[in-house]
């Protein structure tokens, strides 16, 4: 694996010094120094395979080549500022540069980005020919637009290439940056494995230029051979039958067949609209967008080519979750959809545009405590969309200590939305719960109860959603503070004033310290201080709603 890595950042290197040409222009050379180049394959750390493919390829570079070095995250953790051109595009450059890599620290963020804008600019890529290789094994972390750039670059550049070479990514996040390489007419090379690099050099390394031919004969020249191919795939993947083709957010997956006709070794994962060239053989290919996918078996013959056509039998549903009719989408709205084929159920969130497997699609939009199913049929090569109403009410809840009084803003307050109606047995059934002030609720229409807590005030407040309201519901508590100071006590207990026809006095709070402060409903209260010597001590107080009260017990 080691030396299929080294492979990859020489086949890179190659790309550039040989199809592009030094004679043409400059090079710089972009590695990723980041802290993730730790990471080991095969027990060799990733930036060691770095070093020595640098060297390896740097040796049979042609003298007069003009190459720099530039790198990020080799000075820093955590700075999305740590570029640096460490050696200046010049002829002779190979042992500066396989000497900077060597001293090297790898332990950054990955400011891909801005390192390549960088490079460009140093190449003065406005006024001359410019190449720029960047290496790197993870993906942008500074908040950087790869894509974006490299369409900046192709526009305002005299002839500017980026090449990228991912180490060891995935499918996935290699689609999130070959858009660098293929908005600047580059090659990205996914390194998933050695055959996908040889094919990539096929396709992408130049071959030199035929010898000129001698002086004709006086008899006619022997006809010339036809033109070999340049590609012998060229797959075509469509929706429905006579749909236009797809070239964008498709995909395609290469496998090598198995001997039972199964997919077997991965070969390679293209997008969009892809041309290549396969070695002689069985494969299975895969074409899918969205959730929709379907697979042929190919078999590829030296010196023919197919040009298969795939059909997803596949349409494209947009779902827009609201609250209410007329309402704004709620991004955070939860959109499940359960399509034909489907091992379980997708989920989406807020706007969903999503190509399916035709059929009839089950799309259950949840907002809150409120929940809407349907059924939709979706048509091969169509596109449904649809509004999808949850059918709730948005409340706000809050608390005051008295009518009109200060908002309860304390971090234990907390509130339960029950129905209103009870059962049988007396009880209500809970629907939610939220803690801290302005707590959120989408609620489908019911009459409800909310019960506020705050410490050891409790109220119950009735109130009604309808669908598409907005309400405020504040709960008046009755309630004040209570701050107890009991020296040298090990307990603190709050007990009402009034003892019940046994004697006894009802215990509403306590607290093992000698500090206790907490909200209670306004009222008469006894206080007792407990010692660890089990002497006690009582105090009285009387609280006032909307008031603090405080108490010292000796």
């Amino acid at each position: 694996m080691a030396g299929f890595l080294r492979s990859v950042a020489a086949a890179v290197l190659l790309l550039s010094m040989t199809s592009l040409g030094f004679a043409a222009g400059k090079v710089i050379i972009v590695l990723d120094a980041s802290g993730s180049m730790w990471a080991q394959i095969d027990g060799k750390p990733k930036l060691e395979i770095a070093r020595e493919s640098l060297r390896t390829v740097l040796q049979s570079v042609p003298a007069d080549a003009e190459i720099g070095f530039m790198a990020y995250g080799h000075r820093q953790k955590g700075s999305c500022d740590d570029i640096e051109l460490i050696v200046p595009p010049q002829a002779g450059s190979a042992s500066a540069i396989s000497a900077a890599a060597d001293s090297m620290k790898f332990l950054g963020k990955t400011p891909l980005t801005a390192a390549v804008k960088q490079a460009a600019e140093a190449l003065k890529y406005t006024e001359d020919k410019a190449t720029v290789v960047l290496i790197t094994d993870g993906l942008e972390t500074c908040g950087g637009d790869p894509c974006a750039l490299g369409k900046e670059l192709e526009a305002s550049g005299i002839d500017f290439t980026a090449d990228v070479v991912g180490f060891g990514l995935t499918a996935d996040e290699g689609k999130q940056i070959a858009c660098l390489a293929e908005n600047t007419g580059g090659k990205y090379i996914q390194a998933s494995d050695e055959k996908a690099l040889q094919e990539a050099l096929v396709e992408t390394v130049a071959a030199p230029a035929p010898a000129p031919e001698p002086a004709p004969a006086p008899e006619p020249a022997p006809a010339p051979e036809p033109a070999k191919p340049e590609f012998n795939f060229i797959p075509t993947v469509v929706m429905a039958e006579g749909g236009d083709p797809l070239t964008d957010g498709n995909a395609w997956e290469i496998y090598k067949a198995g001997s039972d006709g199964t997919r077997g070794e991965s070969v390679t994962t293209q997008y969009g609209a892809y041309k290549g060239n396969l070695e002689p053989g069985d494969y299975v290919v895969v074409a899918q967008d969205g959730e929709a996918r379907v697979e042929q078996k190919i078999k590829i013959e030296a010196g023919q080519v197919y040009t298969p056509l795939f059909t997803l039998n596949a349409g494209t549903l947009i779902i827009h979750p609201r609250p209410s009719p007329g309402a704004d989408v709620v991004d955070g709205a939860a959109v499940v959809i359960d399509y034909p084929g489907a091992d379980h159920p997708a989920t989406y969130y807020g706007t969903t545009k999503v190509v399916l497997p035709a059929g009839d699609e089950k799309v259950t939009v949840t907002i809150g405590q409120g929940a809407v199913s349907e059924t939709i049929a979706l048509a091969a090569g169509k596109t449904v969309e649809k509004d999808m109403i949850a059918g709730v009410g948005h409340v706000v809840a809050n608390a005051y200590y008295t009518a009109g009084g200060d908002k309860a803003d304390a971090s234990g307050i907390g509130f339960k939305v029950l129905k209103a109606k009870k059962k049988i047995d007396g009880t209500r059934d809970e629907v939610t719960y939220s803690y801290g002030p302005d707590s959120k609720f989408d609620l489908p229409p019911d009459d409800y109860v909310l019960i506020a807590t705050v410490d050891l005030a409790v109220v119950e407040q009735p109130f009604t959603v309808k669908v598409g309201e907005l309400q405020d519901v504040k709960v008046a508590l009755n309630a004040g503070v209570l701050a107890i100071t009991a020296p040298g006590a090990s307990k603190i207990e709050i007990f009402e004033m009034e003892k019940d026809i046994n004697g006894n006095r009802k215990s509403l709070g306590y607290a093992y310290d000698q500090k206790y402060q907490a909200a209670i409903p306004a009222g008469d209260y006894t206080v007792v201080s407990e010692k660890s010597d089990n002497s006690s001590k009582e105090g009285t107080v009387t609280v006032k709603a909307g008031e603090r009260s405080e108490l010292t017990v000796q």
